[in-house]
């Protein structure tokens, strides 16, 4: 943090002080003539009926213990931002003790945006390079494993949250592996349920804070990085399409095989994550995609404060578009069109780049 010659400057400081004020007291006693009315208060308070050398160390040591009182209160007030009701919340310092370099070297930020198999994708690449990677996701998933436990608990989709979590850590962790296994045995209740779902909804119940449960689940599975949701609330996406129909909920939108005239999200105007918020502005790289349109990309777009930051930030923004169209969600849409829509969102003149795939279609 560099604060360290600081420190000493103002610890050289505090000492020439104290020898000035021990020079005012000296010349003081000596030249002025003290009251008789006060002369026993004053002899009282300097000590003066024990010996000088008791008298020494009990002034020593009273600041001895005052000093070492003001080292353990700053100590606390630094290390509370990374401490909440006693759990410990070592994210940002391990992200930071990983990511700040050599001396003199500037280390990128770079922040994916977006949900999904393509982000997660995205982070296994980043990882392997030296990033400071934050990953906003998207919440509003509805799905399978992920709609289960939102309508039971309701709590923000921890789904995309887990696929990011898992692909920023070690690949080879057999705690990644477990958060990623998926219950498939035909009736039971935990059918169709990844463990890291579970997880991530108990800790929510423990700790009564999605928040807190997305920070213990880093904190265990050792991340290389930050995974922040885009808002705490829990969204649904909905749709208008031009044919009249209005479709509600992530997984019929993203199969929805119509013209999406309005995009919106329920309830309408949700909080942005305020960390989220910060690692846009800070960011020297941002990356939209790859994933789905309509229901990766966008649910993180239509949170004001995400389009806001984007808007605002220095960093260059590029926008990662799908290798192909996707069948009831994207039919018809071009490369163009899957821009288009993302500037109607963000506005014009945000984004800096496209990445667009080029090679020619299969048949498949």
């Amino acid at each position: 943090m560099g604060i360290k010659r600081w420190a000493l400057l103002i610890l050289a400081g505090s000492v020439l002080t104290g020898v000035g004020i021990a020079m005012l007291l000296v010349y003081t006693y000596r030249n002025v003539a003290i009251p008789a009315s006060i002369d026993g208060a004053v002899r009282a308070v300097t000590l003066q009926a024990l010996p000088r050398d008791l008298r020494l160390a009990i002034v020593f040591l009273l600041g001895l213990i005052v000093m070492m009182i003001g080292i353990w209160q700053l100590s606390r007030a630094l290390v509370s931002p990374f401490v909440k009701d006693g759990n410990d919340n070592r994210d940002l310092a391990r992200i930071y003790t990983e990511h700040r370099g050599k001396q003199g070297v500037v280390i990128p930020e770079v922040v994916a945006v977006g949900g999904g198999t393509g982000l997660s994708s995205l982070l296994r690449g980043l990882k392997k390079h030296d990033l400071a990677i934050t990953a906003i996701v998207t919440v509003a998933d509805d799905g399978g494993s992920t709609g289960r436990l939102r309508s039971e608990f309701d709590i923000p989709a921890p789904g995309d949250i887990r696929n990011c979590l898992a692909a920023l850590a070690d690949d080879e962790s057999l705690v990644s592996r477990l958060f990623q296994y998926r219950f498939d045995q035909a009736g039971s209740q935990f059918d169709g349920h990844s463990f890291g779902n579970i997880f991530i909804t108990a800790l929510t119940q423990v700790t009564g804070s999605f928040e807190r449960a997305v920070t213990g689940t880093a904190s265990v599975l050792n991340i290389r990085g930050r995974v922040l949701p885009s808002t705490l609330e829990n969204v649904h996406l909905a749709a208008d399409l031009t044919d009249g129909r209005t479709l509600r909920g992530e997984s019929t939108v993203g199969h929805h095989h119509g013209e999406v005239e309005r995009l919106f999200l329920e309830p309408a105007s949700p909080k942005v994550y305020e960390p989220a918020f910060g690692a846009l502005l800070n960011a020297d790289l941002i990356v939209l995609g790859p994933g789905s349109l309509y229901t990766s990309i966008a649910p993180n777009l239509l949170i004001d404060g995400i389009t806001q930051a984007i808007r605002w930030s220095p960093a260059r923004v590029v926008y990662v578009c799908n290798v192909a169209t996707q069948p009831g969600e994207t039919d018809g849409l071009n490369a163009a069109d899957h821009v288009r829509v993302v500037e109607q969102l963000l506005g014009p003149n945000v984004l800096d780049d496209v990445v667009v795939n080029d090679n020619p279609a299969s048949e498949l």
